[in-house]
């Protein structure tokens, strides 16, 4: 067994050589826009694009406290797919039946309509539309697959959106161990992350957007803001900054930051990848209930990752969080025992970084024209797709412009505040851990955890 991983500062997506890094200087002086967005990561960069296809004359500045691609939006697994953090019951029971579905229908064709506009402007992210593999590898699990596509068809989607497969199926797309069946949707895309958000960083500085790296935002006011390169006066102010948003004092509460970690391998032979499969690139997972998810890279290594480790106190957010020895020993632990023939290959890269959790693990997008101040975020880790779908409603909203994407069910809804300390590193945390013995317990006994469920129904799933 070989393991000589080294800590990547940001991610094994930062240390490709095919990345083409974006670079720009910091905030020199006062500035005045017509919108200011705080945060170069993929809800801000698509909320900057589409402001400027529908008016390419309105002055847009987005400030970064460190570099295009900083947070999860250059350090994910790579995943663009359809998938919403918040059950179609709980939208359902929070709109209408209709608009649930609606919704989903617009994560779907969301995949498509990214693809595309990443081939227009030419942005080169490794971009492969293989589909999503979930792998069924216990009894529990394997309920839990029927249950899925059969709760699906009861909201009026077929095998377009997810499908149910048989071992034989789901091993011929994911030759793990243990396979007992899985479900599939073609509805994800396996993506090298940093690329997409530096390529798309020059696509929007050409259409005349300013990007001010290394120019933190101190304080957010009414359609002002005060930033370590000087004062920004702005008509319309988007915040944009996920599992950094607790480091604002009047936001703290609002967004949960929780990490999550990944390993990559070496680039593997031919002969590795004939007995692991993943011919199509396809994204894959298994359904226990502290989630795991994994890639094909384009230069033929395994990316993946889990949660497992702990929510920091108060919301703290620190560079040395992204490095969790035992979790990132955990990853690779069960990256060989999915794929034995793993066994002796070297593992390169580990790294970590954090994302953002809503209280009700419900996204939204919120705009206040009196106040000139919108958002969008709390993605709960299915963050590429969604702030695609975001940031071109944001711009609907700015721009007050109809939109079928305005009436979606996330748009102007404001989820409860997270508890004060202690309550909540207890609970965060807490649930955590009742996951993981979920997951061993079912492992072990392959009944479906009554812990698991109901921590599910109390966060709303």
């Amino acid at each position: 067994m070989i393991n000589s991983a080294t800590h990547s500062p940001l991610s094994l997506w930062h240390a490709d050589s095919s990345l083409v890094p974006f670079s720009s200087e910091p905030l020199g002086g006062d500035l005045d826009v017509d919108v200011a967005i705080i945060g170069a990561g993929y809800t801000g960069l698509w909320t900057a694009y589409f402001l400027k296809q529908q008016q390419p004359n309105l002055s847009i500045a987005i400030f970064e406290a460190e570099t295009v691609g900083y947070g999860a939006s250059g350090r994910n697994g790579g995943w663009c797919s359809a998938l919403f953090p918040a059950s179609m019951k709980k939208i359902a029971s929070l709109s209408s039946r209709d608009a649930a579905i609606r919704l989903q229908q617009a994560m779907n064709e969301s995949i498509t309509e990214m693809g595309t506009i990443l081939a227009q402007e030419r942005i080169d992210c490794d971009w492969k539309q293989g589909g999503y593999v979930s792998l069924a590898r216990n009894e529990a699990q394997l309920v839990r697959s029927q249950n899925e596509v059969q709760g699906w068809r009861s909201w009026g989607f077929g095998d377009e959106h997810m499908s149910l497969l048989s071992a034989k199926e789901a091993s011929a797309r994911s030759n793990a161990t243990e396979v007992m069946g899985g479900t599939y949707t073609p509805n994800c895309a396996a993506i090298q992350p940093a690329k997409l958000a530096s390529g798309l960083a020059r696509v929007v500085e050409k259409l005349g957007v300013s990007i001010y790296e290394r120019s933190r935002v101190t304080a957010i006011g009414t359609r002002k803001l005060e930033t370590t390169g000087g004062t920004v006066t702005a008509d319309y102010i988007i915040r944009a900054t996920e599992g950094f948003t607790a480091e604002f004092p009047q936001f703290h509460r609002d967004i949960v930051p929780m990490y999550s970690l990944m390993v990559a391998t070496e680039p593997l032979p031919k002969d590795i990848w004939e007995k692991i499969g993943l011919a199509e690139r396809e994204t894959f997972s298994d359904k226990r209930h502290l989630r795991i998810y994994g890639q094909r890279t384009a230069d033929g290594r395994i990316a993946f990752g889990g949660r497992g480790a702990p929510y920091h106190y108060a919301s703290r957010v620190r560079a040395s969080f992204d490095s969790e020895p035992d979790v990132h020993a955990m990853l690779r632990h069960i990256l060989r025992d999915l794929f034995p023939a793993l066994a002796d290959v070297q593992f390169t890269h580990e790294w970590g970084g954090n994302l953002g959790i809503p209280r009700d693990w419900y996204p939204s997008v919120t705009f206040d024209r009196a106040t000139g101040f919108g958002q969008a975020g709390g993605y709960v880790g299915d963050g590429v797709s969604t702030a695609f779908v975001a940031g071109r409603t944001l711009a609907a909203e700015i721009l007050d412009t109809e939109s079928e994407l305005r009436q979606l069910p996330w748009v102007q809804r404001h989820s409860p505040r997270w508890e004060p300390e202690p309550l909540r590193w207890l609970g965060v945390n807490a649930v955590t851990q009742a996951f993981a013995q979920s997951d061993r317990n079912e492992a072990r006994s392959g009944k479906p955890s009554k812990i698991a469920s109901s921590v599910w129904k109390y966060i709303g799933h």
